[in-house]
C-alpha cells in the first residue's frame, strides 16, 4: 500500500503489538494508550507523525465509551476538559516548535512522569480540588497537544482524588472524547500529519479496539488496589522501555 510505503514489516508489527497493549492499558486503566504506543512509534518517525498517531487512535477509541461515559462519569470532567481545551495550543505550539531530538527526549520523559506523578507518595499535603482542578487540567491540554498524552496531566488527579475506580476511569474517558478530536483537526489544519498517518491509525485501530476490550474484561474482574497497582505497573515498564531506547 502506497500510505505505508517507507514502514519495514518489523516496524508495522512493532506498531501493531504496541497497539494491543496500549489499548488494554487504556481499557483497564481509563488513559495511557498514548503513553505506550507514542514512546513506540516515535521511534520510527518524527515525533510530531506518532503524536498525531496517537491521538486519531485516541478520537476512535472514545467513541466506543460514549456509554459508559454517560453512565459513570463524575461532573468534575466538565470544567476540567474546559481547561484543558484552553491548554491545548500552548502544548501544540511546544511541540511545533522544540527540535525533534530534544522532542523525543521530553516524550519519554512524560511517560516517566505518568508512573511517577501516579504511584509516588505525596506526603500529607492534599490540595483543595478547586486549585487541583485548573492545574491537572492545564497540565492535561498542555501534554496532550505536545505529547498526544493527556493521561499523565489527569490521572494524578482522578487516580489518586477521592473518586471511585469507575468514575475516574469515564472522567477521564469523557476528557479524551472532547480533546482529541480537536487535536487532531489542530495537527492537520496546521499540515502536521497526512493520509499515511491516517491509514496507519487505521490499521493498527483493530489491534487498539482488541486491547481495549480486553483491559474493560480485566477491570470488572480486579480490586481498586489490584486496578492502581496494575496501572501503575503497566507505566512503569513504559517509561523504562523508552528511555532504555533512547540512552
Amino acid at each position: 500500500m502506497d500510505a505505508l510505503a517507507g514502514f519495514t514489516a518489523l516496524q508495522l508489527a512493532l506498531a501493531l503489538g504496541a497497539a494491543l497493549a496500549a489499548g488494554f492499558v487504556r481499557g483497564l486503566a481509563g488513559f495511557g494508550l498514548s503513553v505506550v504506543l507514542v514512546p513506540v512509534l516515535q521511534l520510527t518517525m518524527a515525533p510530531q507523525l506518532a503524536v498525531f498517531v496517537g491521538l486519531v487512535s485516541l478520537s476512535l477509541i472514545a467513541l466506543t465509551d460514549l456509554g459508559r461515559i454517560r453512565r459513570d462519569a463524575d461532573r468534575s470532567s466538565v470544567p476540567f476538559v474546559l481547561v484543558a481545551v484552553a491548554a491545548t495550543p500552548l502544548g501544540l505550539w511546544a511541540l511545533n516548535a522544540l527540535s525533534a531530538d530534544l522532542a523525543r527526549v521530553l516524550i519519554a520523559l512524560v511517560s516517566l512522569g505518568a508512573f511517577v506523578l501516579v504511584v509516588a507518595p505525596m506526603g500529607p499535603l492534599r490540595l483543595p480540588r478547586p486549585v487541583a482542578l485548573p492545574l491537572a487540567g492545564i497540565a492535561t491540554g498542555f501534554l496532550g497537544g505536545f505529547a498526544g498524552m493527556p493521561g499523565p496531566g489527569m490521572g494524578p488527579f482522578y487516580l489518586r482524588g477521592s473518586f471511585a475506580p469507575r468514575a475516574a476511569r469515564a472522567s477521564m474517558m469523557a476528557i479524551f472524547l472532547v480533546l482529541s478530536p480537536l487535536s487532531v483537526a489542530f495537527f492537520w489544519w496546521r499540515g502536521v500529519g497526512s493520509w499515511r498517518e491516517l491509514v496507519l491509525a487505521a490499521l493498527l485501530f483493530p489491534a487498539v479496539l482488541a486491547g481495549d476490550w480486553l483491559g474493560h474484561h480485566a477491570f470488572g474482574r480486579v480490586t481498586t488496589r489490584q486496578w492502581q497497582v496494575a496501572t501503575g505497573a503497566v507505566l512503569a515498564v513504559t517509561a523504562m522501555v523508552a528511555l532504555g531506547r533512547l540512552l
